[in-house]
């Protein structure tokens, strides 16, 4: 992974690296992100038959070859001429789900004819209705679930990101967002025109009656707020700080965990974006109580060196660690993980 990662940043332009690696202000929470999953260790079992390993796992009722999804991040086509198409036929062939930025390269309409089997459409909370209900209306049909980021009342402190995330080279678009306006903070403000800083619990009670799919909450690191985001009716939460791209000094996305899973007390599944590199990792937030984990840099990396076959190789290289992991410690199937596995 990690020779991947150098390759993919001697083939990128420096503005794209910049904001495919960067996070907010001091880039604690980046940091917190990796270096919380290494202060967790395992504890394997042996005297185990663990002749057959399996990865499999069911998420809003379809059927996954791993519990490893592509987390919804920007842009592709900055990556790789075949920009989300590319992503989407290497996430099918790993036989795992994708979830779509609203700010893709390529409309869902054309992810979804390549990768019909488990794409979410995500899309950070916007400020107006008409512009999601014409999303909700979109996504029939063509995915599986509708995710709201509500971690993005504002943009974070980008400091070491140059670009300004919307101005796009000629022959790239945002066809996702036809219909917002798109404008970044001006002078001394902090708020974006596309952003929703007034999209609170009854606004995503709203959503989830409009939504023709299953509506997935994305961004949340307490427990106290995934109740909030259950009882309004989300399917799912997906515990995530935005890639550590918006609040400093934040949680990190494991040590949130458990108390997320503790309070959501399986009503809906509970998901992991952030942090995620090995196999192990994987292993450790099962452990905690996620029902699976997405993945954005890593697939980005894979799409720029080899387009969608190195999106399939990222994809791959973890669900094999993974099945390694679960094997070395004891367990044959998902269900099995659980946080005996673990100390800290």
């Amino acid at each position: 992974m990690d020779a991947l990662r150098t390759r993919a940043h001697e083939l990128l332009h420096p503005l794209t690296v910049g904001y495919l690696e960067s996070g907010a202000a001091d880039q604690l929470t980046v940091r917190a992100n990796r270096r919380d999953f290494d202060d967790i260790v395992l504890a394997p079992h042996v005297l185990r038959d663990v002749t057959e390993v399996s990865t499999e796992v069911e998420l809003l009722g379809r059927r996954f070859r791993s519990p490893v999804m592509v987390a919804p991040t920007g842009s592709h086509g900055l990556f790789h001429v075949d920009a989300e198409v590319a992503t989407a036929h290497g996430a099918a062939t790993a036989g795992v789900g994708m979830v779509l930025s609203a700010y893709a390269n390529t409309p869902l309409e054309l992810v979804s004819d390549t990768n019909g089997d488990g794409v979410w459409m995500q899309v950070n909370a916007p400020p107006s209705r008409m512009y999601l209900e014409a999303l909700a209306d979109r996504v029939s049909g063509r995915a599986d679930a509708l995710v709201v980021t509500v971690d993005t009342p504002v943009v974070g402190a980008r400091e070491a990101q140059s670009w300004d995330g919307l101005t796009l080279p000629d022959g790239l678009e945002f066809p996702m967002l036809d219909g917002l306006e798109l404008r970044a903070e001006t002078g001394g403000g902090i708020y974006r025109t596309g952003l929703d800083a007034d999209f609170d619990a009854e606004a995503l009670r709203w959503l989830v009656g409009r939504s023709p799919v299953p509506v997935v909450v994305k961004g949340v690191l307490r427990g106290d707020d995934a109740v909030v985001a259950v009882d309004a009716g989300a399917a799912a939460v997906i515990v995530s700080n935005h890639g550590g791209r918006n609040l400093d000094s934040g949680l990190s996305t494991i040590r949130a965990l458990p108390g997320v899973v503790a309070a959501v007390q399986g009503l809906v599944p509970v998901l992991l974006d952030g942090g995620v590199r090995r196999g192990t990792d994987v292993l450790k937030a099962l452990a905690l109580g996620a029902d699976a984990v997405l993945v954005g840099r890593p697939v980005l990396w894979g799409l720029t060196v080899a387009g969608a076959d190195g999106v399939h190789a990222v994809l791959e290289l973890v669900r094999r660690e993974l099945a390694m992991a679960m094997a070395l410690c004891g367990v044959h199937r998902i269900a099995d993980i659980d946080a005996d596995l673990l100390r800290s």
